[in-house]
Parts: C-alpha cells; structure tokens; sequence
C-alpha cells in the first residue's frame, strides 16, 4: 500500500501491457484514413478483421509482420464506428504536483467528525478541499460522496500532468459493502485518480496492482463481515431489552390514561378542542405542555380502526382533514 517507484497515467497502458491493436491504432491509416483510437474499416463500412499493411508497418516491432488481425473486441464484420482517440501526450515540462480531495463521514447525527477533519487538514489538505457528510453507507446515494468524487475527476481533466488523490481517513469511510469498494477502487483508477487511507488496516496510497489489490479486497470483505455483526449485535439487543419490557424510542404523546378520558368524554358529546387543554403530557421533551388536536384525533382515529378490525369490520378511507362539525 505505500507509495514507491515512479508515478504512471493508470488510463494508459504500460509498454509490456500494450497489445499489438494498441500499438497499430497510435496511428492514423493512410489507407482507410481511420484515426488514432480506432481500428481499420472495409471498403464496406465494417471493422476489418486485419488492420492494413501500411499502418500496422509504421510499428517498428511489426514491420516484418504479414497479417495483424484486428481483437475480437473491436468487433470485426461490424459496422464500422470512430473508437476513442488516446488521450494526448503530457508535455514533460508542465510542473507536475499532487492535488488532494478529501472526504470525511459518519453514520450518525450523534457522531462527530472533527477527528476525521482535523487528520485530513493536517495531511495538507484545505478545508474547502474537504468533503463531509453525517450519512450510513447503506444509503446508496449520498450528496458529498458524489460530489467530492465529480470534483476529482473535474480537476484531472483540467489538470491531467498532476497526480489526484482521493484521501479518507480510513477504508470504512468509503462503505461497507466488499462489491461496492472493490468497484469504487476500480471506478477511481479508470478516471485517473489515487486513492489514500490515513489509518485502518491499508494505511497508504492504493496500488491497484498485485498484492495491494489483493489486501483490498480481503479488508473490503472484513468490512462487510464487521457492519454484518454489529447489525446482529444490535437487533439481538433490542430483542432482549424488548422481552425485559423495554422498548426504544420516544415516549408516547398520549398515554392510555389520557385515551380513556379522551374517550369517555367524546361519549359524553364533548369536542376535542374541550378536552386538549386538560390533558397534559408526562414525560419527555414535551413534559408539561398539552398534546396537540391534532394528536388527539390520531390515537383516538387509530383505537376506532382498531375496535373495527377485532370487530371483523374493515375500516373505511379517513379524510386528511377532520371535519370539526362533526366533532
């Protein structure tokens, strides 16, 4: 994971991994006029099945070569279309240096970020550079993530001669599904990017290349297991907390005391607006204040379906807005 030897464009291939068609489509045909990018065409508006002599000569390594067959996934015998030009060479005298993007998440509200942010500013990184959000990364969508990633690639476009780095705090700030990071691993090396880790198991920058892509997948796959766990911890948890007889969130705005005064004077011919202001909330952050009407005709429309279903009814579609004459 950390970083040695020289810098390399990962976009484009090394001289040991460039092919034969790699090679040959560096250059324009003078036969078929097919540019850089793209493979060579019949006569007939297909791709050929072998590129043309004079173009495929122009390679000194394939000079003495009698026939280069075009690769089977630029689709020989199909229509003909134009391929995607390489990009251009950088020019070696353009000042060369890193740029980082960072980004910084928690799951919570409760959580803080502030050890995340102040790791990533001491690793010279601006703060306006950094992109952080409270947000699960069950959360398929998430606005800062998307944005800190479009602003990387928008600054290698503009920037192709500098190196652009991808910094998180650590590897399950990114997520925690192995599929999803093993493809956002990829998507960041296909644009031309770097991703850095300041801490966790794979502290360093990325190599996508041999054992490092190795490392990442396993790490990525115990990520997974770890948020698989807690999940299990936590519903286990509550399941014991709810045979015990305690159950989680917010206390409720109306008691069962409250809903049998509720119903014992709406009986008696009394509106809601008569009863609300003797009801007063017992606990919570609202202890002291009276319910609103709005509550009260909820629980009270809630136990009527109820009465109705244990009755064998179905109850009937309510309107959105109470009908206060009916009240």
């Amino acid at each position: 994971m950390r970083e040695s030897g020289p810098v390399t464009d990962p976009q484009q291939p090394s001289a040991t991994d460039r092919s034969d068609a790699d090679e040959v489509e560096q250059h324009v045909c003078p036969k078929c006029d097919a540019q850089p990018g793209s493979p060579c065409r019949s006569r007939g508006g297909a791709v050929a099945s072998a590129y043309h002599t004079r173009r495929f000569t122009m390679v000194p390594r394939l000079k003495k070569a009698l026939r280069v067959p075009t690769p089977a996934d630029r689709g020989p015998g199909r229509p003909w279309r134009p391929g995607t030009p390489p990009p251009a060479p950088i020019d070696p005298d353009l000042p060369s240096a890193d740029i980082r993007i960072g980004y910084a998440r928690c799951s919570t509200l409760g959580q803080e970020l502030d050890s995340q942010l102040d790791a990533l500013s001491k690793h010279g990184i601006p703060r306006d550079k950094i992109f952080s959000e409270k947000i699960s990364t069950r959360v398929r969508v998430r606005p800062r993530f998307e944005e800190a990633l479009r602003t990387a690639r928008e600054v290698k476009a503009h920037a192709p001669h500098c190196r652009v780095i991808f910094t998180v705090y650590e590897m399950k700030r990114l997520g925690r599904d192995a599929a999803e990071l093993t493809a956002l691993a990829d998507h960041l090396t296909a644009h031309g990017l770097v991703l850095e880790m300041l801490a966790g198991p794979l502290p360093g920058i990325y190599d996508p290349t041999g054992p490092g892509k190795l490392l990442f997948a396993f790490f990525a796959a115990m990520a997974e297991t770890e948020r698989e766990n807690i999940r299990e911890s936590t519903l286990e948890g509550l399941d014991t907390a709810a045979r015990k007889g305690k159950h989680g969130g917010r206390p409720p705005v109306i008691t069962d005391d409250m809903l049998h005064t509720v119903l014992r004077r709406r009986a008696g011919g009394e509106s809601v607006e008569q009863i609300q202001p003797d009801l007063v909330i017992p606990t919570g952050k609202r202890k002291g204040q009276n319910p609103s009407v709005a509550s009260i005709e909820a629980v009270e429309a809630a136990h009527a379906d109820f009465a109705a279903l244990h009755a064998g009814e179905v109850p009937g579609p309510r309107s959105t807005v109470p009908d206060r004459a009916s009240l």
